[in-house]
């Protein structure tokens, strides 16, 4: 471990060039690494300033190296030479900065309270290029205050100047006594190097605001960057809307399918007239209803209402909305996005007033269609995309209006919603957990089931109903706090909770007296009524008393188990010929999934991760013995507009067709996994959807309803060929012989099972 402590003023007088400041507002500044201004305490901890001398960098601005070793937290350390700072009257820190590597760092600061008291924290993506100036809010603030889950790009140029706006800053601070400003990485395995100027505070001007002000062009795209498939005129919208309609002729769909997209050459499957799924040889499979070997590739969320993001309160952002009277201010609409799950936390312009850039572009380059006329042009667009593309299967979300439309299977969400109870994980980001024990919730669950089975029930096209979405079967993290967060919330509750009483109940039929739990337990418990106490806190599992565990494990099963069977026993009744696809797992438990796999017809994970068997316990999975359908997937970027990579980001365009590619092959390799969807059609727009504010470049599509052409060509090149991989093996099972009838169980009597059979 490296240390050092110094003060200045220092050793150095140097000649050199003046540091630009930021025009609007007052710069106050504290200390200069170049030419010491004022007296503060320096200290470093597995980092160094090399040189007593400063540096001209290629520009001419003269500024001070910082070396940061490889270690756990190199760090930089400025506190004042003594007491504490007051920064009442200033808004921002603010650091002269530079990257002086040729690769983007990410920088850590802590602004530190006095004596412990609370601070702040930002995370700072310092880009390579010349010097910046950084500014770093000494208030809690993230893009979610701006609507939208991701930030504009930094650094931006802002009067003429180059600023770096911390974009997600956590904490509170006491301004008027800060202790120190830390600036550290995390984990560096090599050696990286910045370079620092004036350091201080900044008070007045609007910087945040002009950042975002004009971000969006008159067709939804972002205004600040280039990209080959950006559209700068109606004309060039309508001319390569055209021109992809001509290239779509020549990519047709293969032969050699039946009309549901089955391998006609595969196996031979009893057909049933709907989809099902059955084991052949050691592989799963998709079996369409007429019979034949299908392996899901889908796409999620095609529709053409889901690109609308809201104006309201934020017009500043929007470069050009059309006025009333203009044709295209019929796409604007109203709504309220505010249900208080937790991805809606924080994010400020969640209702009002909303402008659809998507459908104002189709509208521009169908020659002005509205109604049901654009409607029906769009639904045919898209098809013959998604199978020229090499996509055969409609993945969740997706417009209800294709099931009118017999030419590709489709999936439907259950939707359950009502006022039953609810169990909270922690987790929450859709909603807390719905009490399966409430007999409200099963109501619900008829209602949802019977509604969405009323024009589907004969329908082959339907591939399936999802149970439901992402639901928080577990908190977040990988403790026992978090694996075990339904049993813990569940015990929180009053009992008036049906689950908790059912876990109460559970207990007690297998302790019967409650000394002999609190023996088990290892915890003071002078009768049952001590757990049904609201807030009740309970014991965290140890190895001294392993029931703990058991116990927790064993009512997670009892909760799954209630929950899914509900949904199957209804099913049964309103849809007995349709497959129960799962709940599109995000969170899980191994107690959940055992239970899906007794009473789901296929396992659902939405997995975010760069191979599949990366987002799930892929040998518990196998140990199922059940399909498994990946039913969302995607990589994203920012190089395309949007501001946000996705949940699984990429460095640009390039590289989200390659681990595409590297996704499906890998895929296709697992005998349980019957397909993939990705998600999802279009790209969200650029200041956010109105669900949540994702605006991530996630999409085939972008918001001027133009393919991302490099994209799409690496998707299909990789459906393909994952289509010929996955024919090859029907084609190899066709050919394989029976299977061998299982062998039966051994007997215990030597053959002798007739006389036993006799005697009993």
């Amino acid at each position: 471990m490296i240390a050092s402590r110094w003060h200045l003023p220092l050793l150095l007088s140097l000649a050199i060039a003046s540091t630009p400041a930021v025009a609007a507002g007052s710069n106050d500044t504290l200390f200069n690494f170049v030419k010491p201004m004022a007296v503060v305490s320096i200290s470093t901890q597995n980092a160094d300033l090399p040189s007593a001398t400063a540096e001209a960098t290629p520009e001419g601005e003269i500024l001070r190296r910082v070396n940061f070793n490889p270690a756990p937290q190199p760090t930089l350390r400025l506190a004042p030479a003594s007491g504490s700072w007051d920064w009442s009257q200033a808004d921002s820190m603010s650091l002269r900065i530079q990257n002086a590597m040729g690769w983007a760092i990410t920088l850590e600061v802590e602004i530190e309270g006095v004596g412990g008291a609370p601070g702040l924290h930002a995370s700072i993506a310092l880009p390579p290029g010349p010097a910046q100036t950084l500014l770093v809010p000494l208030r809690a603030t993230a893009p979610e205050n701006f609507g939208m889950r991701a930030g504009v790009p930094m650094p931006v140029m802002l009067d003429g100047q180059r600023l770096l706006l911390a974009a997600k800053v956590t904490g509170e601070l006491n301004r008027s006594q800060v202790g120190a400003v830390k600036i550290y990485l995390n984990a560096p395995k090599a050696a990286q190097d910045i370079l620092v100027g004036r350091f201080g505070t900044y008070a007045g001007g609007d910087e945040w605001h002009k950042a975002y002000t004009g971000i969006v062009d008159g067709f939804g795209q972002a205004s600040r960057g280039d990209w080959p498939e950006k559209v700068k005129s109606a004309e060039q919208l309508a001319s390569a809307w055209k021109a992809e309609g001509e290239q779509l002729k020549k990519w047709q769909p293969e032969p050699g399918r039946d009309a549901f997209g089955g391998l006609l050459d595969g196996p031979a499957f009893e057909s049933t007239g709907f989809f099902r799924t059955e084991k052949r040889n050691g592989r799963w499979w998709l079996v369409t209803p007429e019979g034949h070997s299908f392996w899901s590739l889908g796409v999620n969320a095609v529709n053409a209402d889901s690109s609308q993001t809201y104006v309201e309160g934020r017009e500043y952002m929007f470069s050009s909305l059309p006025k009333e009277g203009d044709p295209l201010a019929a796409f604007y609409g109203q709504r309220d996005d505010r249900s208080g799950v937790g991805a809606q936390q924080g994010r400020a312009f969640g209702n009002g007033r909303w402008y659809d850039f998507y459908a104002a572009n189709r509208f521009r380059a169908d020659g002005g269609l509205t109604g049901d006329a654009a409607a029906a042009a769009w639904q045919e667009r898209t098809l013959q995309r998604l199978g020229a593309w090499g996509f055969n299967t409609l993945g969740d979300w997706s417009d209800p209006a294709f099931a009118e439309v017999p030419r590709m299977p489709y999936s439907v969400p259950l939707s359950i919603s009502g006022d039953y109870a609810t169990v909270s994980t922690g987790y929450d980001w859709w909603g807390a957990m719905p009490d399966p024990f409430d007999p409200r919730f099963a109501m619900a669950a008829e209602r949802a089931i019977a509604i969405a089975a009323r024009d589907h029930r004969e329908d082959a096209w339907l591939l399936g109903y999802y149970a439901d979405n992402e639901l928080a079967w577990a908190g977040r993290g990988d403790d026992a706090q978090a694996r075990y967060a339904l049993a813990f919330g569940a015990l929180k509750l009053s009992t008036d909770s049906p689950a908790k009483r059912a876990f109460i109940k559970q207990l007690k039929d297998k302790y019967k007296e409650h000394e002999a739990l609190a023996e088990a337990w290892g915890v003071p418990l002078g009768a049952w009524e001590d757990i049904d106490a609201p807030g009740y806190q309970a014991p965290q599992p140890d190895d001294a008393h392993p029931a703990i565990a058991e116990d927790y494990s064993a009512f997670l099963r009892l909760y799954a188990d209630q929950y899914f069977k509900t949904l199957k026993d209804s099913l049964k009744w309103h849809a007995p010929n349709h497959l129960l696809l799962g709940p599109r797992f995000a969170v899980s438990t191994p107690e959940a999934l055992a239970s899906c796999a007794q009473y789901c017809d296929v396992l659902s994970f939405n997995l975010y991760v760069p191979l599949p068997q990366q987002g799930f316990d892929a040998d518990y999975v196998r140990s199922l013995d059940k399909p498994v359908l990946i039913t969302e997937f995607h990589f994203g970027s920012r190089d395309r507009g949007p501001f946000w990579g996705g949940v699984a980001e990429v460095y640009n365009e390039q590289q989200r067709g390659e681990a595409y590619q590297r996704f499906l092959a890998e895929a296709a390799k697992q005998p349980n996994i019957v397909g993939a969807h990705w998600f999802q059609y279009l790209d969200q727009p650029v200041t956010g959807r109105l669900l949540d504010g994702e605006n991530g470049h996630i999409g085939l599509v972008g918001i001027t309803d133009l393919p991302f052409t490099g994209f799409v060509e690496a998707v299909r090149k990789a459906n393909l060929q994952t289509r010929k991989v996955i024919d090859d093996q029907a084609r190899a099972a066709a050919k394989a012989p029976p299977e061998p009838e299982p062998n039966p169980a051994p007997s215990d009597d030597d053959g002798n099972d007739e006389e036993q059979a006799d005697s009993q």
